[in-house]
């Protein structure tokens, strides 16, 4: 034990501590640095060698629990065992070397000894670590890379000594050890040259992408330098990327893999929640301590709704990986800090004439790699939040997407679906914010706190005047966060409710052209719009209160800190060290503390984003099986009690609003249960009132993600009578269907809606009212084929909603709705026999289907032959309601294709049922136009004064600087310096009049921001609104909402943000530059180059970032119009337990706009890593600059220079990043811009029109030769129609479907404008006057009911023209009165999105009241009784007929019944007129009319 001791006490104090002591002298404080041999020998073989041995076991331990497979050995592994023996067997070769030659000496120098075993035994370690590498499938080791660097920079030192020895006294002297040195350190290099490739892939893993991402293969050092993105970044500035070019994302970053994991915890944490609010509930019934047990509730409730639980659900997930990133980003901090010592010694090297001048060279190469390294953390730390931030993305709008699948009705109706879409958009994009920021909220805190304490260390107590001007300017940063906090709110509020309005627009884009209503809606929106910049402004004009605080706060400090210092005392001086160390210092400093307001908001935004996510997520479930109701208010159904065998058919009837849908709904679960159960067994397959169609194909909508069935298909096809149609649609069942169904009529969308349900086979079928869109015979064949006795469901169990009479007899069981109560039930002859409500009922209408009875029993025997039949096909085609816009096959389903020529029709078919334009990405650099435009929106006058307020104010900088250079190098007489006070002066005066410039130039840029975006929004608006039909049925609604809301944003907030960042950056670049040519004007010869590097390598990046952006963009419309499409179609996803497939669908969108996402932020990093170099680069320069010019330049001058050149790397890559966010953001100008050019309608008015004010006051219409078609190139959908409509006339318009009836109308309204012929109206051609004149003064009663959301009263009169007695007129005329009358806020009731809170029939006799309201001479009445029981509609006709008595009425029927008392009927066929004359004519002639007319069993 003793000899022990004394071994150990001779090793670590004879060996390590004297010699340093002594060494220490000779080292340093010389003119030719060196190190003794003993050191060399001993510290410097040691240091690698104890990291290896001490960090190896733990190394093993992490190799053991991580195991990715074994890899093969490969040619690089061979080498580095190769070359690793070789140094093993060099330290052996030493060792008996030494013992040979030196046996002498040995006792002296037992450590000569020791170290090359030493040595050699950890090479083998270091082998036996790669070994284990290779077996656990490690392909870069960082360990083993980092132990090379520190073997080789030990090595140096020694290296310089040899070859110095060998220069003095010839390599001769002892050639061999020379060799061996020599060949020692070639090998060591080589090893760390080696360490720097990745190994290959572990066996046994077959890659499976495409394309994957070569993050995988990089090494250790590529990661670092992010090299492994170099190869996108070349391709994309060869040719612009496209969607091809992306990588697939790694397996972690996939939404598969983040949501199933996050879905349990957040499942279980959900599960926690609702325990506790249970118990405490319970608790709080039981009547125990009641107070604090509702105190409780409250805050779990406020808990609850903060979102507190979605955050700690993801922090589990995806903290320990941030955490990795936190701990960059100290290293960061402690290179960052340690700069500004290096500098001061730099400062004081420059001071001292004796020191020697390798000193210098020193002091600045080691800023140079304290720079890089500085910068190398930075973005290691800064892809790493990215990373995370990316992955949370992609789990919230997971769980939003999945949450929108199961939430229940009540809870669905508090939010809407712009709502829902804000909340994946504009609340996810908060979070991503949140994760790269949150770090900032404790770090800088104490990057401040260190900062105050070197400040201390220069300037003693001083420091604290520094401190006191940062906290005079918190509370007013702070202030001013709160208030823009609260403005962003309500800019938010004002935002979401123009989003909502333009959704709605958009959806009812075609009754807002029918009623002329354009501008009301404009006005409604623009009414929003200036509401949202006015809280913009305000917000922009505090923002620049604390932006010029901010960006004055190194002045501030600076100068309340060198105030105080000089006036304390005389004897306080201030030379270059104090200013510019304290300066660069204070620099440091500003990165905190403009950090921290900014973090704090970014923090509260993100907890209120937060709060809205987890009030959401939180909300109540849909529960499957099955429970029911309508939340507030009373129960909308009541005591409700029935039983349906398997394999019946019930009916459902009542009045509108009885609650029939609410009791299919009830089926379904979709309700609110109060009390009772619901027991559904089997499966269930759902048909909605209104057919919910995706933007898919035909053939996608009916098999609906089953397997496609062929002989099923086809039945399913000719059962619900589609084959006629898919013969007429462009590329058969292949047809894409616009949103929401678009280019198809009302009948054709419910019948694709019902072949959906009957493809499924389930066992159970609701089917709310799917007859009510289509006309009697196919109804009547869609029942006796599908719903009836005899119909391919007829094993199955059946319910039916709906209005038909025809229909009743043949049910099991009838119910009868009223109010939410089943008043009867029974069969029909049941119902008929007890003579309740039911029989008057029947009684009453029987007349108006008596003769469709009669021919029932006749009809149901002969249907099956008749419809069969192949001449008769195109008529079991709909008859039903053609939308207006699109309903005639001939047209828009073609209109939206390309005249195809002969040739080209064989080669490709593929593109022929294409309808909706998918978003494009635009490729290559944004073109100067953009700017162009942007700025020529501000104005000229305003530029030019900007910039030179940048100009000055960055001059006033420069000046202040300088200011600080000089009074530093002022020569020290006695200890004092002279005139402190006219120094303190003119520095306080400069530093001021920067700090109002700078206010000046952020003020002009924001409100020049808000100019520009309010001119871009409101052209894009009128440039939307001004658009023909045909524009809105190939765009999707999806991408112009994209346009609205996300690009409209960029241009308010992200415009004018990256403008002001990059100016001020450039500015200060351009001062940087000046200052150091000012100290060392030979540093342009390294300038020079180095701005050409620079602007090689952003000009690389530029190309690439925009183009990633513009991909970003356009793969994130498809999630928005995937994600609107679930939300309104939920109930039906449901129905039919799709929920599993549409999520892999946003899931596989989800990953696509990632997959462009992810290399956007990491190019950013590859360029500032790159670019971080070039700015080192310059640091390196100036300081080496500085040390060669030692004599003839001042210390003042060389701080200046070099505490400058610090900024240099922060500023390069903020103004890439500026000018890259400008680029990529002034693509959203472009987007904006992209409908300009597109075709726009007529204009709505004409100057100086000398259209009477009464017009038209007959109401007579001729149409001459009049000719239509919806697209150039194709043929004609009305051929030469003449026909003359006298005043007061009634006409009916019939034809089969196709025949050109809604085109009639089409052109009347001007929807569509003439090819040939004109029509007259009251004697003037429509096409001479505007648009909106026409539109006016006719009124059209359209098929589809669309109520937008806002006041009843703004839905029937939008302009405020009318009395309220005229509206509730009105509203008595179309039965409406009493309804209206009982609600608690009569004409203000709110109707909610797309008038969901009304029942259809409701809606529809809005519409009517609408009519009623205008009272024009013509009225065109496009079917619209389909929504309705029987008694509304006769009350409709009734009503129509009274009412416009006076009037010009054109009807296009569906039901023949209703026009058999008009003057006259056309017959359209073909796009020509037919027949025409009055109906009993007609009959009587025993044409084409009369043939409809006995179908539908009416002769």
């Amino acid at each position: 034990i003793c000899t022990t001791s004394r071994l150990f006490h001779y090793i670590l104090f004879d060996i390590l501590i004297l010699p340093l002591l002594q060494d220490w002298n000779r080292t340093w404080y010389t003119a030719n640095p060196d190190l003794t041999q003993c050191f060399q020998n001993t510290v410097l073989v040691w240091v690698p060698c104890i990291y290896l041995w001490l960090l190896a076991p733990f190394y093993c331990l992490h190799l053991y629990c991580h195991d990715h497979g074994r890899i093969h050995i490969s040619c690089l592994c061979a080498a580095k065992m190769v070359l690793g023996f070789l140094l093993a067997s060099f330290g052996f070769v030493e060792f008996f070397y030494i013992l040979l030659e030196r046996s002498q000496d040995i006792q002296h120098h037992m450590v000569f000894l020791l170290s090359p075993i030493i040595r050699s035994m950890t090479v083998i370690l270091a082998l036996c670590i790669i070994q284990l590498e290779r077996i656990r499938g490690c392909r870069s080791s960082i360990f083993l890379f980092l132990f090379w660097v520190l073997a080789v920079v030990c090595s140096l030192v020694p290296l310089r000594a040899k070859i110095q020895l060998a220069m003095d006294e010839g390599i001769a002297s002892d050639i061999v050890r020379y060799l061996a040195f020599f060949s020692y350190f070639t090998i060591q290099l080589a090893q760390l040259f080696l360490c720097c490739f990745a190994d290959q892939p572990p066996e046994g893993k077959p890659i499976l992408e495409k394309n994957p991402c070569p993050v995988k293969d990089a090494s250790f050092l590529s990661k670092i330098l992010f090299w492994w993105f170099t190869g996108l970044v070349v391709k994309g500035y060869r040719t612009p990327l496209a969607a091809e070019d992306l990588w697939t994302l790694r397996e972690e970053d996939t939404s598969y893999k983040i949501i199933s994991e996050l879905q349990e915890d957040w499942t279980a944490e959900r599960a926690k929640l609702q325990k506790q609010e249970k118990a405490l509930v319970s608790g709080v019934a039981l009547g125990s301590r009641l107070p604090d047990q509702a105190q409780l509730l409250r805050k779990l409730q406020k808990k609850q709704s903060s979102g507190f639980f979605l955050l700690s659900t993801l922090a589990r997930k995806f903290g320990p990986y941030f955490l990795t990133g936190t701990l960059c980003i100290i290293f960061h901090d402690a290179f960052m800090f340690a700069i500004p010592q290096v500098l001061s010694l730099l400062l004081g090297f420059m001071r001292d004439e004796d020191a020697p001048l390798w000193k210098g060279y020193f002091y600045a190469t080691l800023m140079f790699l304290l720079s890089c390294l500085q910068s190398l953390f930075n973005h290691q730390y800064m892809y790493t939040c990215f990373t995370v931030g990316m992955r949370v993305k992609t789990a919230v709008m997971g769980l939003v997407y999945r949450k929108s699948l199961v939430i229940n009705s009540a809870a669905r109706r508090t939010c809407t679906v712009g709502e829902i879409v804000n909340l994946v958009s504009a609340d996810t994009q908060k979070l991503m914010d949140f994760v790269v920021y949150f770090n900032a909220v404790w770090l800088a805190p104490i990057e401040i706190a260190l900062c105050l304490f070197f400040l201390w260390q220069h300037l003693g107590p001083s420091a604290l005047a520094g401190i006191a001007t940062v906290i005079l300017i918190f509370p007013l940063n702070g202030f001013i966060a709160k208030k823009r906090s609260r403005l962003q709110e309500i800019q938010m509020k004002f935002m979401d409710g123009r989003i909502r309005l333009m959704n709605e627009i958009l959806n009812g884009i075609k009754i807002l052209k029918f009623y002329a209503w354009e501008k009301a809606f404009l006005e409604q929106v623009l009414g929003y719009r200036e509401k949202e910049l006015k809280a913009l402004k305000k917000s922009q004009i505090l923002y620049s209160i604390s932006i010029a605080s901010f960006n004055s706060s190194s002045f501030l400090i600076a100068f309340a800190m060198f105030g105080v210092y000089v006036m304390l005392d005389d004897r306080n001086v201030l030379d270059a060290q104090k200013v510019f160390v304290s300066m660069a210092l204070i620099n440091i400093l500003k990165t905190p503390l403009s950090q921290l307001p900014f973090a704090i908001s970014t923090t509260m935004q993100a907890m209120v984003s937060l709060r809205r996510l987890g009030k959401y997520l939180c909300s109540e479930d849909f529960c499957s099986l099955h429970s029911i109701f309508l939340s507030e208010g009373p129960p909308c159904l009541k005591r409700i009690n029935i039983h349906v065998p398997r394999g019946s058919l019930v009916a459902v009837v009542g009045h509108v609003g009885s609650g029939k849908s609410s009791l299919l709904s009830a089926m379904l679960g979709e309700t609110e249960k109060r009390s009772g159960r619901v027991t559904v067994k089997g499966s269930v397959a759902y048909v909605p009132q209104q057919a919910w169609i995706q933007n898919a194909t035909v053939q996608d909508n009916i098999i609906f993600g089953r397997e496609k069935l062929k002989t099923w298909y086809n039945r399913v096809l000719e059962a619900c009578a589609l084959l006629p149609d898919l013969d007429i649609l462009p590329a058969g069942d292949a047809t894409e269907i616009g949103e929401k169904g678009l280019n198809l009529s009302g009948g054709q969308k419910q019948r694709v809606s019902l072949a959906r349900a009957v493809y499924r086979k389930a066992d159970v079928y609701l089917l709310d009212d799917p007859l009510s869109a289509v006309d009697a015979h196919v109804g009547q064949h869609i029942f006796d084929k599908v719903i009836g006795p005899k119909g391919v469901l007829r094993d199955k169990t059946r319910i039916l909603v709906t209005h038909g009479m025809s229909f009743l007899p043949q049910a099991d069981l009838i119910l009868v709705l009223v109010d939410g109560e089943i008043t009867e039930s029974g069969s029909y002859q049941e119902l008929l026999s007890r003579h309740g409500a039911f029989a008057d009922f029947i009684h009453t209408f029987a007349s108006t289907e008596r003769k469709e009875s009669a021919i029932q029993r006749a009809g149901s025997r002969r249907s099956n032959a008749r419809l069969s039949m192949v001449d008769f096909m195109p008529f079991s085609r709909d008859l039903s309601q053609e939308q207006l816009i699109g309903g005639d096959t001939t047209n828009s389903n073609l209109q939206n294709m390309e005249p195809v020529s002969e040739a080209d029709e064989e080669q490709v078919p593929e593109d022929l049922g294409k309808l909706t334009e998918v978003d494009k990405a635009r490729t290559g650099r944004v073109k100067l136009e953009m700017y162009r435009k942007y700025f020529k929106t501000i104005g000229l006058a305003i530029i030019i004064p900007i910039v030179f307020l940048y100009a000055f104010q960055q001059g006033a900088s420069l000046a202040y600087n300088y200011w600080l250079s000089m009074w530093a190098d002022d020569p020290i007489v006695n200890g004092t310096q002279i005139d402190t006070n006219l120094k303190l002066t003119v520095f306080g005066a400069l530093g001021f009049v920067q700090g109002i410039a700078i206010f000046g130039t952020t003020v002009a840029i924001s409100v020049c921001g808000i100019i520009a975006s309010r001119q871009l929004h409101m052209d894009l608006l009128i440039n939307v609104l001004r658009s023909p039909m045909s524009f809105f049925e190939c765009t999707p609604s999806g991408n112009l909402l994209n346009r609205f809301a996300k690009e409209i944003d960029a241009i308010d907030c992200m415009v004018p943000d990256g403008l002001k960042m990059m100016l001020s950056y450039v500015f200060k670049l351009m001062e940087v530059c000046i200052i150091v040519l000012m100290a060392t004007p030979f540093a342009a010869v390294i300038i020079l180059p180095l701005a050409f590097l620079y602007a090689f390598v952003q000009s690389f990046y530029v190309a690439t970032s925009c183009q990633l952006r513009r991909l970003e963009a356009v793969s994130r419309s498809p999630i928005y119009t995937h994600f609107n499409e679930t939300v309104q179609g939920a109930s039906v996803i449901r129905a039919f337990g799709e929920q599993s497939r549409f999520i892999l669908q946003a899931n596989k969108r989800v990953d696509f706009n990632q997959t462009s996402y992810f290399p956007r932020f990491v190019a950013t990093r590859w360029l500032a890593v790159n670019l971080e170099f070039v700015g080192n680069g310059v640091v390196l320069a100036a300081a080496i600059l500085s040390v060669m010019g030692k004599n003839t330049l001042s210390p003042g001058i060389v701080g200046l220079a070099v505490s400058h050149s610090l900024q240099v790397t922060g500023i390069l890559s903020w103004i890439v990043r500026s000018w890259t966010d400008v680029e990529n953001n002034i693509v959203s100008v472009e987007r904006v811009n992209e409908y300009a050019d597109t075709a726009k309608e007529a204009s709505w008015s004409i100057e100086g029109s000398s259209l009477p004010q009464a017009w038209p006051h007959r109401g007579t219409i001729e149409f001459q030769d009049y000719g239509l078609q919806y697209r150039k190139g194709l043929e004609l959908a009305l051929k030469g129609i003449t026909l003359n409509v006298q005043e007061r006339d009634k006409v009916g318009i019939v034809g089969r479907t196709g025949a050109g009836k809604s085109s009639l109308a089409l052109g009347i309204f001007r929807i569509l404008e003439a090819a040939k012929g004109k029509i007259f109206i009251d004697g003037v051609n429509i096409a001479d006057i505007g648009l909106h004149d026409l539109r006016s003064r006719i009124t059209i009663i359209p098929q589809d009911p669309v109520l937008f959301s806002g006041s009843l009263r703004m839905n029937l009169d939008p302009f405020d023209t009318y009395t309220d007695e005229e509206v509730w007129s009105s509203l008595e005329l179309a039965h409406l009165k009493n309804f209206v009358s009982n609600l608690p806020d009569k004409l203000n009731h709110e109707c909610s999105e797309g008038g969901e809170n009304l029942s259809l029939g409701q809606r529809q006799l809005v519409c009517l009241a609408r009519a009623l309201l205008r009272k024009t001479k013509i009225l065109v009445l496009d079917e619209a009784t389909a929504a309705v029981d029987l008694e509304t509609d006769t009350l409709i006709q009734s009503t129509i007929r009274t009412q416009f008595e006076d009037c010009t009425v054109l009807t296009i029927a569906h039901r023949l019944n209703t026009i058999m008392d008009y003057t006259r009927v056309i017959v359209m066929d073909r796009g020509n007129i037919s027949e025409m004359d009055s109906p009993a004519n007609l009959i009587a002639q025993r044409g084409q009319f009369y043939r409809m007319c006995r179908e539908a069993g009416l002769v």
